[in-house]
């Protein structure tokens, strides 16, 4: 039996970082010879170069996810390797999900193992995703066609029964990110993400992501999952993220951190796209992601997100007892009086703007400012947080808990007073074996602690016969936050919940804003009512009251730009790079990198617009004078309180009159920003009297083209007048550069020849064959020779 203790959602040490601060499917699937798949592909997502990836498959001809005809958005459900039943306590199997409610199901959790495979574990009757049965229980009996058992034997049993359910196998978790539990149930600190995607000294470790991704791509074909979502926490630079048991080796390295996740996504998407293709499928490839401004801050602008079919947004753990402020466990909204963020001067530091960045709309804007909204999903809890000792406040919201000293393991030396005993049924042992103070419970016990009922199972989490509750549980509700709790006012006990009000209230958002959907960590934590016990216990109340939201909702925002952007692109880089690290890193002050890799030279005054999110305020600005200002911003209140009102903020900024930028030339400015936003998206270039998309934002729909020419890049005119007279070096027009071996190593402005053409290298490459990836390819045609 596997640890409790790796739930990511569970542990009193979870919250530490935080504290810091479809449309209507097809009628038809066309068939594989006539579909073009780049119709399919979502706006923004990565393209593999020479992979023709399997869009369609997955996707519709507006990019939006095909999930069958009642599920127009995403219900995707967690569901955790350790709820097997045999420590005496309930299980949740396979045969307990609400498969008709539920659109994706990430198994939680595999890892990273010692040879940087993913894994998880080796095979035997103990091993739950891969050996365990359950004899005797209704709908567990294993499928004999298959060569493995236990969760992977009825997931794959399952999905035969309902073939538009997509499974993901999750890898890390707050316990696994940095090491993993060998069969003994003990931690092998093995380095995980941290080691497997960057060395000691900082730089990527691209051998060890080869070895994982590859080891992936293995495993969800041996196992029929279909991709693979990678819940890495942290690659921050923020010091001390992350599990506590993994600083000594992240602190280290946190430095890479990003770069070495960037280019984990990076190579697992062209991996699956590579096997995919192939396969005559679309594997999909998904990240949990923090809602920490705090953690988000060290995490650069979040650029892998291009590679990913979608984010789903861990928007819990918000507030906890790492520290003493009693708030919300997951508010959909600020309401201006977080005394978290007041205390750190949010509210009245002018910089800020403001915003209050502990909340999901807060979250889901940060995203929002890179991807179009179908494309990401909210987190929803199924479990609570909570304090005890609990003094101020109103019904406990927003005061103080006492402080006092931290479990051991928990990485902090002053927490709050979390909630203990039957306040935290799903409580962890900290690394000395005492319970850590939390307030987690499952929200069916929730449920009953609300109704003032102790449930016939207490005994089975080692509470006496005939235990009593101690006072009452009086549920509130705040309707501005969005956010139920409990409040015992004989106990002074603050605990966090979620129930159909306030679950209702998040869909409705979710329809609203055009979201992909939901994210449920976990689904065991769901709750029904037993009338012939009394009492409440696991069920599937929440996780259908998303479903009738939804099941008739309008299709999701598969667009990223809200306004109508050119259809030509020119090939112009832009990038946010030197990022301060860690605690420096405030206000955010990176270089703003613009490459011109067209043929034409942009004259002084070019204008470069582009949006960046909401979530950061609308006081960008440069300090190299290129006059950068906001020529509009969606959000114009003075505060968040009851969400930000629309998703970006538009900069303009214009090259110097002095400045030109030839073929081949970069500039960069320093830019300054003072919460945190993902990639600016939606970029233009207007000179010469015209504007331009960049192919770098990956938009659906645009056509690459060279500046003033309205036509596909061709550097190398086609002679107008008599054909030339062969010279003795360059006999017959043949071609005089090397001739292209897809065994070299081709730095960026190599040029090669192949098929009659002479190429030019725009960045390094290996093993792309020149004209195979088109437009988003490595290689130019520099014409035919």
């Amino acid at each position: 039996m596997l640890s409790p203790t790796r739930a990511r959602a569970t542990l009193l040490a979870a919250g530490a970082a935080v504290a810091g601060l479809l449309m209507t499917s097809l009628a038809a699937t066309p068939s594989a010879a006539a579909t073009d798949h780049e119709s399919c592909r979502p706006d923004g997502l990565y393209k593999t170069p020479g992979a023709d990836t399997a869009y369609c498959t997955v996707y519709d001809g507006e990019g939006r996810e095909k999930m069958g005809a009642d599920h127009k958005r995403r219900v995707i459900g967690y569901f955790t390797n350790w709820r097997t039943g045999k420590d005496g306590k309930d299980a949740y199997l396979v045969p307990n999900i609400p498969w008709d409610k539920v659109t994706h199901l990430n198994y939680a959790f595999a890892h990273v193992d010692s040879s940087n495979k993913l894994s998880v574990g080796p095979d035997s009757a103990d091993n739950a995703s891969t050996g365990m049965t359950w004899p005797g229980v209704a709908g567990a009996e294993m499928d004999p066609t298959l060569p493995y058992k236990g969760h992977f034997n009825l997931l794959t049993k399952y999905k035969k029964q309902h073939p538009d359910v997509k499974t993901l196998v999750s890898v890390g978790g707050w316990a696994e990110t940095g090491g993993y539990f060998g069969p003994d149930g003990k931690r092998v600190n093995s380095g995980g993400f941290y080691s497997m995607a960057t060395n000691a000294d900082g730089s990527v470790n691209q051998t060890g992501i080869n070895t994982f991704a590859d080891s992936a791509v293995t495993f969800i074909k041996k196992y029929g999952f279909n991709g693979v979502d990678i819940d890495y926490e942290y690659a921050t630079s923020m010091k001390d993220a992350g599990n506590p048991m993994d600083h000594t080796l992240a602190n280290g390295r946190r430095a890479g951190l990003v770069k070495g996740y960037d280019a984990l996504m990076k190579t697992l998407r062209e991996k699956l796209d590579r096997a995919g293709a192939a396969d005559g499928k679309h594997y999909l490839l998904t990240v949990a992601a923090p809602s920490s401004g705090y953690l988000l801050r060290g995490m650069e602008t979040y650029q892998m997100q291009k590679y990913l079919d979608y984010v789903n947004i861990m928007s819990y753990d918000l507030h906890g007892a790492w520290n003493e402020y009693v708030g919300p466990n997951a508010q959909l909204f600020d309401d201006g009086k977080d005394n978290e963020l007041a205390q750190a001067g949010v509210y009245t530091t002018s910089q800020y703007g403001g915003v209050g960045y502990l909340n999901t709309d807060w979250a889901y804007h940060y995203f929002r400012g890179s991807m179009p909204a179908g494309r990401i999903n909210i987190g929803l809890p199924y479990y609570t947080r909570g304090f005890k000792n609990v003094q101020g406040g109103t019904d406990g919201l927003w005061g103080k808990a006492a402080t006092t000293t931290c479990p051991a393991g928990a990485g902090l030396t002053k927490c709050g007073d979390g909630a203990v005993g039957i306040d935290n049924l799903w409580h962890d042992k900290d690394d000395n074996g005492k319970e850590s103070p939390a307030g987690s419970n499952p929200m069916w016990h929730a449920k009953n602690l609300e109704k003032g009922i102790a449930g016939d199972y207490l005994a089975s989490y080692g509470f006496p016969a005939n235990t009593q509750l101690t006072g009452t549980y009086v549920r509130k509700y705040d309707s501005t936050l969005v956010a139920p709790w409990l409040w015992n006012a004989q106990k002074k006990v603050f605990l966090s919940t979620e129930d159909e009000q306030s679950v209702k209230a998040k869909a409705d958002y979710v329809v609203d804003k055009g979201i992909g959907g939901t994210m449920i960590w976990e689904l065991a934590g769901d709750y029904r009512w037993n009338a012939t016990k009394g009492q409440y216990e696991t069920g599937d109340t929440l996780t259908t009251a998303m479903y009738d939201a939804f099941k008739s909702a309008a299709p999701y925002g598969a667009k990223r730009s809200t306004v109508t952007l050119p259809t030509e692109a020119v090939n112009i880089d832009v990038s946010f790079n030197q990022f301060a690290l860690g605690d420096s890193n405030y206000p955010i002050s990176p270089k703003l990198k613009i490459t011109n890799r067209t043929q034409a030279t942009l004259p002084g005054g070019t204008e470069f617009q582009f949006d960046y999110s909401t979530s950061a305020p609308a006081n960008a600005k440069d300090q190299s004078g290129f006059g950068t200002s906001i020529v509009r911003s969606d959000h114009t209140a003075a505060n968040n309180v009851g969400g930000l009102k629309g998703p970006y903020n538009r900069v303009s900024l214009k090259l110097p009159a002095w400045q030109t930028l030839a073929p081949g030339a970069s500039v960069e400015l320093d830019f300054v920003y003072y919460l945190p936003t993902s990639t600016p998206s939606n970029w233009t270039v207007t000179f010469g009297g015209k504007s331009y998309s960049l192919t770098g934002d990956l938009a659906r729909g645009t056509t690459v083209v060279e500046p003033g020419t309205g036509t596909n890049p061709t550097p190398t005119p086609t002679p107008t007048g008599p054909t030339p007279t062969p010279t003795p070096t360059q006999p017959g027009g043949s071609c005089t550069a090397p001739a292209w071996n897809a065994a070299t190593e081709y730095g960026g402005g190599s040029t090669v020849s192949h098929g009659g053409h002479q190429w030019k290298a725009s960045w390094w490459t290996k093993g792309e064959t020149p004209g195979s990836a088109g437009q988003w390819g490595a290689w130019k045609d520099l014409g035919a020779c």
